[in-house]
């Protein structure tokens, strides 16, 4: 079953029970859609990031906001001072973002852990990446880099986009991916056993090597990400999608964890990802780490 919308008309006044309904439909797998921002970017900023040029260099897949470190990689300095008002915009939209959700979702804001924020100037419609990196094959996220250990991946996106919609295709939720191929894949298998090399993964961390450390779900969640995308028949054939066009000036919260998607086309897109905390969903059971721990009868943690 693909991913449906649910479409906010209008945020009202903060309520236990409106929340509950956002969560509810996040957490099994919908989109929360908003036809117009609901938070301000001020025109300039709007302008400004359009003229933004993204580096070439095949390891900067977007412009990026690390809001820890108030640090922007990944862009061309044009002119001088724009990497300064590039931090500054990216800076309040981070800041704007984040405020909104907490709005919106207050019991994940309690934990949630800020990550980081980006821009994706390029359009997605034939973009030359590497079969592993491409957008518009379905996925699921995991970060390579930033292990999660079980939290849930949570992201705010918005088309600034003046004229063109940001085109996904979303498939089958992550529980229907994974009770047809976690088993059948033999990655679940791989993730436990590799769960067993944890403590030496820790000890060379310890000793100043730059490995992740990566727990048994991280494991298995990463190479999903790959498997998904290198599985020819799945993409072509048998992948029940659904397509969904965001337009211009809209903003929409997907847990990406857990919605399989691909971006076929669009430009200009800003992005927030929050690392929500598995103590706080509404229905912690539907969670990916779940769905993965029922089916290997042990805690991948």
């Amino acid at each position: 079953m693909s991913t449906g919308l649910l479409t906010v008309h209008a945020l009202g006044a903060p309520g236990s029970e409106q929340e509950a309904t956002w969560q509810r439909a996040l957490e099994e797998g919908q989109i929360l859609f908003f036809r117009r921002t609901p938070f301000e970017i001020p025109e300039a900023d709007r302008a400004f990031l359009l003229s933004q040029r993204q580096a070439e260099a095949g390891y900067h897949k977007n412009i990026a906001y690390r809001p820890e470190s108030d640090r922007v990689t990944g862009f061309v300095r044009q002119r001088p001072g724009d990497d300064e008002t590039l931090r500054r915009v990216l800076r309040d939209y981070s800041r704007r973002a984040i405020e909104f959700a907490a709005r919106v979702l207050p019991a994940y804001a309690l934990a949630w852990r800020v990550d980081f924020a980006s821009f994706r100037p390029q359009e997605e419609a034939g973009r030359r990446l590497g079969l592993r990196a491409r957008n518009d094959l379905v996925h699921v996220d995991a970060f390579p880099t930033r292990p999660s250990r079980g939290d849930r991946i949570l992201r705010v996106f918005t088309n600034i986009n003046p004229t063109q919609p940001r085109v996904w295709q979303t498939a089958e939720t992550f529980d229907e991916l994974a009770a047809r191929f976690a088993l059948s894949s033999g990655l679940l298998a791989r993730a436990r056993r590799a769960g067993t090399w944890q403590g030496v993964r820790r000890a060379l961390r310890a000793a100043g090597l730059p490995l992740a450390a990566r727990s048994p779900y991280d494991e298995f969640m990463l190479r999903f990400h790959h498997f998904l995308k290198e599985n020819r028949a799945y993409q072509e054939r048998e992948a029940t999608k659904a397509t969904h066009a965001f337009p211009p000036g809209s903003t929409w919260i997907v847990f990406t964890d857990m919605v399989s998607h691909a971006v076929l086309s669009g430009q200009y897109a800003l992005e927030q990802t929050l690392i929500v905390a598995r103590a706080t969903l509404l229905l912690p059971d539907r969670a990916p780490i779940a769905v993965l721990e029922r089916l290997a009868g042990a805690p991948l943690s």
